[in-house]
């Protein structure tokens, strides 16, 4: 305990300071010592330890005088000169028995406190409190209650003493020998680490009943807490000891098993992973997760849940190649070679791969691109990743997004989850075994949002090559250098596609094949591989040119050669069924059959897939007037759309049908007021009341297919002008562009996949506007040659070339 804020030191002689007291009796003003955290009681002993200025001046001024002071508790311990105010009204007085200056300036002193008082009017503040003190005499009425308070009070002391260490068993022995109850009183609760208000509380209580009383509530309030503190102890001690217990069995069992040459299999696991986490090569910040969460499954047993959660982790993080690089293939002309032996064409991707190789032969240290190709489907995008990784000479993994909708597929599921594991990036990078792959991010565009989260904005950090040398998957929870890996992603349009995804990606259009490429694609690659996949190979089976065109144009329609290959496919099996067949006649014949060469011609080829899917359209359907051949762009390649336009009669109202879009339907629009502007020029004999008299109705066949944009804006007004000329448009020409209210043609995009659907047509002539010229000089050569381009900026030039070029026999189209 403290008085005045310094500790209590050592006691002096008891008799020595009882007989100071005795002599020295109570003046009506005295010295007020405050006391900081702790209360004193009369006829007991308080030592003092006394270190500031004012207090020494207090000791020293009473160990000259009277030897008399009152010590009183201070309301707030934390206060190191408290006013009188802030000091209890009741104290007790005291003689200063003794006193002891030590080497570091402090004093000690030993008070003997000798009756309880209350403090009156402070006569005095400086140098210090000086305050008129009246008596305060116990109140004691003997009854058999006393009595019996007394004893009770005792004996929970003494039972108290026996379960507390820092009460001296003397004490037990001094309570049982004080028969006067308000000394007992005091000597128990000067000995109780109680509150200072309880202490005081007691303190300033004269009836010693109702002390007593309130003093057995404490020490049945502290026993109880006393033995439940040891009820705790000896609980946990029980535990402790049951631990120990179990520690020591378990490494006897291991020194036993050791001298057996068994080994424990939990032990076993730890040390095996312990060898995969050396032989990993992990880089420091993995090498420090696997080291603490190895240390933790050493220490659970095989038994607890998180042991398995535990041992799944360092298996991942083992398993990923952290440090294992593949060699590229710096040879360009190697590569060059591989590229061109697996696709035809496709010269934009080739030289985009060998530009990469250049500049990693110049700067190793170079990060990979990523790509994204753009095209309708079966023009060959994901196996050109494969060429990719092949010509590089990296390891090749597909990653399919497509109906991707949640998050943490990308980044995985934090380990607080049950059967939480790592994303589809980190997979991809085990399965590869190595950290600079070629990836494929097959679908990209069809990535999907729920409540789950966003896959396409965790892809940012993934294709982000500012970021993603540091991505963080969620269920290791440690960063990967994704830098290192080539991404090819794959695409059937950019619409669906986020722009901030968009922009980090380089982006290629692979446009639809033509079909002389088609031819090509075939002979080198489609009908060798399903010749070996249906037991043809070295059979002597063959397909003309002319049965692999008639395939591609009266079975087919796409941009790629996926159903190509499939016909053909069917061909084949078809073949193979009547070499099975002819084989089970004869063994002679089919000797002799098997060495005979058999090549598939056109009609061969008819005969076997039956009936033709797919007919020219243009010529049926552009022989009466009102009806003009329009080319479309979709997601899968270019399409021919034809315009149809019909007059009844009526009041003037526009009709438009075939399930158009907002866009087409206001180019119909201006195309008929176009036409309406200019009706003279185009039938000088036409009524002037016309239109009044007539309802139009423009219809886009087929009506269950959406459609919608500006480019079939100069279909709609040859049709019309069509329509209301009499004259038919040309059979073989079809058209695209967008027009406006003055007559004007305006660029529109998607040339190349509309001049392959014009190509498939059997359309002859295209019409585009002038300002797409540029674009059209961008598709190769050999491309343009079977189509004839009539470049336009006005609609009467499309007329021209469209409707009156349709009158002329064998005029010129410019």
């Amino acid at each position: 305990m403290t008085g005045d804020g310094i500790q209590v030191v050592e006691s002096a002689d008891l008799e020595e300071a009882i007989r100071a007291g005795e002599r020295q009796p109570l003046p009506a003003a005295i010295a007020v010592l405050p006391l900081q955290d702790m209360v004193a009681y009369p006829d007991t002993l308080t030592p003092l330890a006394v270190g500031r200025e004012r207090s020494m001046k207090l000791v020293n001024d009473v160990l000259s005088g009277e030897r008399t002071l009152v010590l009183v508790a201070s309301r707030d311990p934390e206060l190191e000169e408290p006013a009188p105010d802030e000091l209890y009204d009741v104290g007790v007085a005291g003689v200063v028995a003794r006193m002891l200056k030590v080497p570091d300036g402090t004093i000690r002193i030993l008070v003997q406190a000798t009756e309880r008082v209350r403090l009156g009017d402070y006569i005095s503040r400086e140098p210090y409190l000086v305050a008129r003190i009246e008596a305060l005499p116990d109140e004691v009425e003997p009854s058999p209650e006393l009595e019996a308070l007394t004893r009770n009070v005792q004996r929970t002391f003494s039972e108290i003493i026996q379960q507390i260490p820092y009460l001296p068993e003397e004490l037990q022995l001094a309570v049982t020998n004080i028969e006067e109850p308000s000394a007992l009183s005091h000597l128990i609760a000067g000995a109780l680490r109680i509150a200072t208000e309880e202490k005081q509380a007691l303190l300033e209580e004269v009836d010693v009943t109702r002390r007593l009383r309130r003093l057995s509530e404490i020490l049945a309030r502290e026993l109880e807490v006393i033995q439940l503190g040891s009820q705790i102890q000896s609980e946990v001690q029980s535990e402790m000891e049951k631990g120990q217990r179990e520690y020591y069995l378990r490494e006897q069992l291991k020194a036993i098993q050791r001298e057996l040459g068994e080994e424990d299999e939990t032990q076993a696991e730890v040390n095996e992973l312990r060898e995969r986490i050396a032989a990993a090569k992990l880089p420091e910040h993995a090498q420090k997760a696997a080291d603490r969460e190895l240390t933790r499954l050493e220490r659970l047993p095989s038994a607890a849940a998180e042991y398995g959660v535990i041992r799944s982790y360092l298996e991942w993080l083992v398993e990923l190649p952290w440090s294992v690089t593949t060699t590229d293939d710096l040879d360009i002309s190697h590569a060059r070679e591989v590229l061109d032996t697996d696709h035809y064409d496709l010269e934009k991707v080739k030289d985009r791969i060998l530009e990469y190789l250049a500049v990693r032969s110049l700067n190793p240290d170079s990060h990979g691109p990523i790509l994204c190709f753009v095209g309708p489907p079966g023009v060959g995008k994901t196996s050109l990743g494969r060429s990719i990784a092949r010509a590089l000479g990296r390891e090749f993994e597909r990653i399919s997004v497509g109906g991707v909708r949640d998050e943490a597929e990308i980044r995985g599921h934090r380990r607080t989850y049950i059967g939480a594991m790592p994303g589809t990036i980190v997979r991809a990078l085990r399965d590869a075994g190595s950290r600079n792959p070629v990836f494929m991010i097959d679908e990209i565009d069809k990535m999907g949002a729920d409540f789950r989260g966003d896959p396409s904005s965790a892809m940012l950090e993934v294709l982000d090559p500012a970021q993603n040398d540091t991505f963080r998957d969620h269920y290791l929870d440690l960063t990967f250098d994704l830098s290192e890996v080539m991404f090819i992603a794959t695409a059937n349009t950019l619409d669906t596609i986020p722009p901030a995804l968009q922009d980090r990606m380089e982006v290629i259009q692979l446009a639809g094949y033509t079909a002389d490429e088609k031819l090509h694609i075939a002979k080198r690659y489609l009908v060798p591989r399903q010749l070996a996949e249906n037991g043809l190979r070295g059979s002597g089976v063959s397909f003309s040119d002319a049965a692999l065109r008639a395939i591609g144009d009266e079975y087919t329609r796409e941009s790629g050669v996926r159903n190509l290959e499939r016909e053909i496919g069917s061909v084949c099996r078809k073949i193979a069924r009547e070499v099975a067949e002819r084989g089970r006649s004869t063994s002679r014949a089919a000797g002799r059959s098997s060495k005979r060469r058999l090549t598939v011609s056109a009609k061969r080829a008819r005969e076997l897939l039956g009936r033709r899917r797919f007919f020219s359209e243009s010529r049926r359907r552009t022989k009466d007037p009102g009806v003009a051949t329009g080319l479309a762009w979709t997601p899968v390649g270019g399409e021919v759309l034809f315009i149809e336009a019909t007059a009844m009669p009526g009041s003037g109202k526009l009709t438009i049908t075939g399930q158009l879009g907002e866009v087409m339907r206001e180019s119909a629009q201006a195309a008929l007021s176009w036409v309406r502007g200019h009706a003279r020029r185009l039938d000088p004999d036409l009524p002037e009341d016309w239109f009044a008299e007539h309802d139009i109705h423009v219809h886009v066949p087929a009506g269950a297919v959406p459609k919608d944009g500006p480019s079939a804006g100069v279909a709609m007004a040859v049709a019309l002008a069509s329509l209301v000329s009499g004259r038919p448009a040309a059979s073989d020409l079809a058209m695209t562009g967008e027009v406006t209210l003055t007559g004007q043609v305006l660029p529109v995009g998607g040339l190349k996949e509309k001049s392959l659907a014009a190509q498939r047509a059997g359309i002859k002539t295209v019409i585009v506007p002038d300002r797409n010229e540029g674009e059209i000089l961008e598709i190769p050569e050999h491309e343009r040659a079977a189509l004839d381009f009539v470049y336009v900026d006005r609609i009467e030039k499309a007329l021209e070339a469209a409707i009156d070029g349709a009158a002329r026999s064998g005029g010129s189209r410019g």
